[in-house]
C-alpha cells in the first residue's frame, strides 16, 4: 500500500461495527457497506469502532479504536505491551474462551472435509497461559532517532521491532531479562551488526545464539559470555548461516540442553537449534496422551513418522516391543539414537528419509506395524497419508499443528478405511490463534 494511501486511511473516522463471529485466524468480522471487514482485537457479539487499514477488491481489514459494547469473552490483557507488539493476538480473550475457538475451528474444519466428526471429543489441554514459551527468535535493532536498543518482536503489523521492556508469554528466565538484553547489547560496539538473538530453555538451563553480521571485537564477545556467564547459561555466537554457530561459553562440557519426561522416566537432549516443542509442560501431556491412545502393546511394532529427536518414540519405546523412527533430517536420526542410548534403550531404531518422497523401496517400509503415530509439519503428510494402508496398522494417533491439514489427511484416511475415534485441541501456544490438535484413527 503506498505511503499517501496509508495516510488517508489514517485520517478517516472510524466506522462503527457489529462482529459477528471469528474468523479462523481470530479477527473479528463485520460486514459494512457491502463488504467483508477483518477485525483485529475484536470478538464475536462486540459492537466497536474500528479504523480501516487496508483495502481489497472482497474485503477491508481495519484494527479496533474501541470497543462500545464488550463480549463477556473479553478479557484485560496480561501483557502491557499488547496491542503495539504483534507477538500474541488473542490476549484479550478470555484463555477458556480462546481454547473453546480452537476446538470450534477444528469441528470447522472436520465438517469441511469430509463431514467428519469424531466418536468422542477430547477435554482440551491446557496448562499455564503466560512463562510457556521456550524457544523464539528475538530481533535486535539500534533505532538511532531514540538513541535505544530494542529486543523482541515486531510491532502488529509492521516490519519495525516494538519497544519492549519484557514478555509474558516467554520462559521468564527470558521473559524478565528483555531489558537487561537491551542493556547489554546496547553498550556493545557491534550494537548496530548484531540483529538476531535465538534463545532455546531446557530445564536446567538457557542457550542464547547471538547472530552477528561482522567479527566481533574481543571486548563484545566478552561482554556476551559473561551476562551468560553469570546466569549459569550457554553462549553462541552465529557470524552467518546456522552452519557457523559454535559455543563461546562454557568452553567445556557437553553441547546439550535437556528436558524430561518423567511420565516414562526418560530425559531427552537436544542441541540449542534442534527442533522441540516449545511448550513443555503441554509437550508432557501431549506425549503421554498419544502414547496412551495409541497402547502400544510389549509384542507390538510401532512406527514413528516425522519424529524428530524421539519426543514420541522413545516413550513409545517403553511400552512397545520394537519402534522405528523417520525423520527427514539425518542430525535428528543421529539425535534419536544419542537419546536412546543415554536413556537405555534398544528396541528402536531411526531412518532419514525424505517422507514426501517415494520411500516404497525402502526396507523399513516393507515391514508391518501395528500401531502408527505420526507428527508432521504444518503442510500435514498428503503423501503419507496414502501410503499408510499398507503398512497394515490398526491404530494411528496423529498430531497436528495445522487443522486444516489435519481433517485433509483425515478425509484420506476415511477412505481408505480408518474411523475417526477421538480428537481434540491442545493449547501449545496459548493467546495467538495456532491450534495444536492430535487425533485416534482406528480400522474398520
Amino acid at each position: 500500500m503506498k505511503k499517501k494511501q496509508r495516510q488517508r486511511l489514517k485520517d478517516q473516522a472510524p466506522d462503527t461495527l457489529t462482529i459477528t463471529r471469528l474468523s479462523h485466524e481470530g479477527r473479528g468480522i463485520a460486514h459494512h457497506d457491502g463488504k467483508t471487514v477483518f477485525v483485529r482485537g475484536a470478538l464475536a457479539g462486540e459492537t466497536v469502532t474500528a479504523r480501516t487499514t487496508l483495502i481489497r477488491g472482497k474485503f477491508n481489514e481495519a484494527d479496533t479504536v474501541e470497543v462500545l459494547e464488550a463480549s463477556p469473552e473479553r478479557a484485560q490483557p496480561p501483557c502491557p505491551h499488547f496491542g503495539i507488539c504483534g507477538g500474541c493476538e488473542l490476549q484479550h480473550m478470555a484463555p477458556s474462551a480462546q481454547i473453546a475457538f480452537k476446538q470450534k475451528v477444528l469441528e470447522e474444519q472436520f465438517r469441511h472435509f469430509g463431514n467428519l466428526q469424531p466418536k468422542e471429543w477430547l477435554p482440551p489441554m491446557v496448562h499455564n497461559t503466560q512463562d510457556y514459551r521456550r524457544k523464539a527468535r528475538l530481533g535486535v535493532k539500534f533505532v538511532v532517532k531514540k538513541d535505544s536498543l530494542f529486543v523482541g518482536f515486531r510491532e502488529k503489523g509492521s516490519p519495525f521491532l516494538a519497544e519492549l521492556s519484557s514478555c509474558a508469554v516467554l520462559d521468564q528466565r527470558i521473559g524478565s531479562r528483555i531489558m537487561a538484553l537491551r542493556e547489554l547489547i546496547g553498550g556493545m560496539d557491534a550494537k548496530d551488526t548484531l540483529p538476531q538473538i535465538e534463545f532455546a530453555a531446557g530445564d536446567e538451563s538457557v542457550a542464547l545464539v547471538f547472530r552477528h553480521m561482522e567479527p566481533l571485537s574481543a571486548s563484545d564477545q566478552e561482554k556476551l559470555v559473561a551476562f551468560c556467564r553469570d546466569l549459569d547459561w550457554k553462549c553462541y555466537l552465529q557470524p552467518g548461516n546456522y552452519t557457523t554457530v559454535h559455543r563461546v561459553w562454557p568452553l567445556d562440557g557437553e553441547d546439550r540442553l535437556t528436558y524430561a519426561l518423567p511420565d516414562f522416566n526418560l530425559t531427552m537432549r537436544f542441541h540449542p537449534l534442534d527442533f522441540t516443542q516449545v511448550n513443555a509442560a503441554i509437550n508432557r501431556q501431549m506425549v503421554k496422551l498419544a502414547i496412551e491412545m495409541l497402547n502400544p502393546q510389549p509384542h507390538e511394532r510401532v512406527l514413528d513418522l516425522f519424529c524428530g529427536l524421539g519426543n514420541f518414540t522413545l516413550p513409545l519405546a517403553t511400552r512397545a516391543g520394537h519402534v522405528v523412527g523417520v525423520e527427514g533430517d539425518a542430525a535428528m536420526t543421529e539425535r534419536g539414537y544419542e537419546n536412546a542410548r543415554h536413556n537405555n534403550l534398544s528396541n528402536v531404531d531411526f531412518y532419514a528419509q525424505d517422507l514426501t518422497a517415494d520411500f516404497s523401496g525402502q526396507p523399513w517400509a516393507k515391514e508391518g506395524f501395528d500401531a502408527l503415530l505420526i507428527d508432521p509439519p504444518r503442510s500435514g503428510a498428503l503423501e503419507v497419508v496414502q501410503y499408510l494402508p499398507r503398512f497394515g496398522a490398526k491404530r494411528i494417533v496423529y498430531v497436528s499443528c495445522s487443522p486444516a491439514t489435519l481433517a485433509r489427511d483425515a478425509g484420506e484416511l476415511a477412505k481408505a478405511g480408518y474411523t475417526l475415534k477421538k480428537a481434540g485441541v491442545m493449547d501449545m501456544f496459548t493467546h495467538t490463534a495456532h491450534v495444536e490438535s492430535i487425533a485416534l484413527f482406528e480400522k474398520g
